[in-house]
């Protein structure tokens, strides 16, 4: 044992220069298999762990329960463990009532925690948001990797994950052998990924808030799986965030998407937010709105100097995101069919205020006649 090891019970650090053996939470979701695929690319061997095998053949299927113990099991050969705490899947998430995925996430990081130390696996990789930040007003452009989470959320996926995030300090201490890092990436785009900002490019029009400068950063899905191969194989601090250099303006977004934006008060679109989150119209807290009105932008400084530099700048992740979201249309995260009353409305209303109203309208006409 060396004199670093003995004195504080934790093996030294060192860059891993051969194929590791990486497991992916989740791997079997659209999101996890377009990480799952790159993650490989480079000699890695790649463990899916997911309820169900998925269609990859070169990624070594061990279906399980991610949140029961006995998935230590499968983490018996496996060198580095990354774990998808945050969710691509919109329609998934929401699906679950809060109280229970706010339960069911907080066990995984447990499990996943405790069955990694006990399985010898040296290295825990949890990817979260740079949501988990918060978006405010005086956030600087960009953000330190280090900063505090100051996400307001009491509620919601962003809340859950800062929930995730605190969890996992606490458990990481009972486990010293284990080396513990959060990934933050900026909003994400690319397949399988379906969040609160995709929606908000599925609006007739962009939402801005009046006196407030949003800063638009975003990260492809291929850009997070070349940082996690980074993160794995080199020496980096604890907390890394991943994203495009620099950040779009709000005028800058709108010319590349060709949307126009319409303007609001902070008190009338926060007002109407809450309204309508109350009346389970939308399906995201009021808070959420902040993270398309107030900047929570990064720059992947520390990934940077390691070597890793992003495939994608942020005009050609918006382009990517604008892309999947063609033919749909949504409210404040809330989709809406072309058949729906709803729907007709907010794709043919002149504005997503107009939308947001029309919205309340049909809701107070269903509540009337119940």
């Amino acid at each position: 044992m060396s004199s670093t090891t003995a004195r504080t019970g934790v093996a030294p650090r060192r860059r891993h220069v051969g194929p590791l053996r990486i497991a992916l939470t989740r791997a079997a979701s659209p999101f996890g298999e377009a990480l799952a695929a790159q993650l490989g690319v480079s000699g890695d061997r790649v463990v899916g762990l997911d309820d169900r095998a998925g269609a990859l053949g070169d990624v070594d299927w061990r279906p399980g329960d991610i949140g029961s113990p006995t998935v230590v099991g499968a983490l018996d050969d496996v060198d580095v463990l990354v774990h998808l705490a945050w969710e691509p899947d919109l329609s998934q998430a929401l699906g679950e009532q809060s109280s229970a995925r706010r339960a069911r996430q907080l066990a995984q990081v447990r499990t996943l925690t405790t069955a990694a130390a006990a399985a010898g696996v040296g290295h825990l990789v949890v990817v979260s948001s740079a949501m988990a930040f918060g978006a405010r007003a005086d956030n600087p452009v960009p953000l330190p990797e280090d900063s505090p989470l100051r996400a307001d959320d009491a509620e919601g996926m962003v809340a859950d994950l800062v929930a995730v995030e605190r969890e996992l300090e606490v458990v990481a201490r009972l486990h010293p052998g284990l080396r513990v890092t959060v990934v933050r990436p900026s909003a994400m785009v690319g397949p399988g990924v379906d969040t609160m900002i995709t929606r908000h490019f599925e609006a007739p029009r962009l939402l801005t808030v009046r006196g407030t400068t949003p800063a638009w950063t975003f990260c492809h899905v291929d850009d997070l799986a070349s940082a996690l191969r980074v993160v794995a194989h080199e020496d980096l601090p604890a907390e890394v965030t991943v994203s495009s250099w620099g950040a779009l303006t709000q005028s800058e977004v709108e010319e590349i998407s060709g949307m126009r934006h319409v303007e609001l008060s902070e008190t009338a679109a926060f007002s109407a937010a809450g309204r309508l989150h109350r009346l389970g119209v939308v399906p995201v807290p009021a808070t959420d709105l902040a993270y398309v009105v107030h900047p929570w932008a990064t720059d992947p400084a520390v990934l940077a100097a390691h070597g890793w530099f992003p495939a994608y700048d942020n005009a050609a992740c918006l382009s990517v995101l604008l892309e999947g979201v063609r033919g749909h249309h949504a409210v404040m995260a809330r989709r809406l069919r072309s058949r729906d009353a709803v729907g007709a409305a907010a794709a043919g209303a002149a504005s997503a205020a107009v939308a947001v109203v029309a919205t309340a309208a049909l809701m107070r006409r269903r509540r009337s006649r119940d």
